[in-house]
């Protein structure tokens, strides 16, 4: 039997096509919703999937035409990022994505604010005159 004409060909074959059932463009950048008051919003989702198949002949059995056994299986997982609101002209990006749940994830997620909290008071002590002076500093 060649590899073309081999079964697990067409278990892949069916797989793949019942992923890309699953998976198209709306599943990432979603259906736009509009609400009463002419905001757009657009949901934005992140995808993973994976899949995996496997197979056998169990040996060359005298009188059977075709001796094999194969499966497959395939996963998605969806999770929501953000969604894009368009509002008179103007496009935000609403992130919905959940605080991280442990404390390196907490720490990763505050080095770009403490960066520029740090940044900012360096250019106020050193007296450059783009950076405006904090309202504690302002009394």
């Amino acid at each position: 039997m060649s590899e073309n004409n081999h079964p697990i060909n067409e278990v892949l074959q069916t797989t793949m096509g019942k992923i890309k059932e699953m998976v198209d463009a709306n599943t990432i950048v979603g259906q736009p919703i509009v609400t009463q008051d002419g905001v757009t919003l657009i949901p934005v989702s992140q995808l993973s999937f994976g899949f995996a198949s496997g197979g056998s002949d169990f040996g060359k059995t005298q009188g059977v035409a075709k001796n094999f056994g194969g499966g497959a299986g395939a996963g998605v997982h969806i999770t929501p990022v953000s969604f894009l609101v368009i509002k008179d002209g103007a496009v935000r990006v609403l992130p919905v994505m959940p605080p991280p749940a442990d404390t390196l994830g907490r720490v990763v997620d505050l080095v770009p604010d403490m960066f520029d909290k740090v940044t900012g008071y360096i250019d106020r002590k050193t007296g450059d005159p783009a950076v405006p002076p904090a309202p504690e500093e302002a009394e």
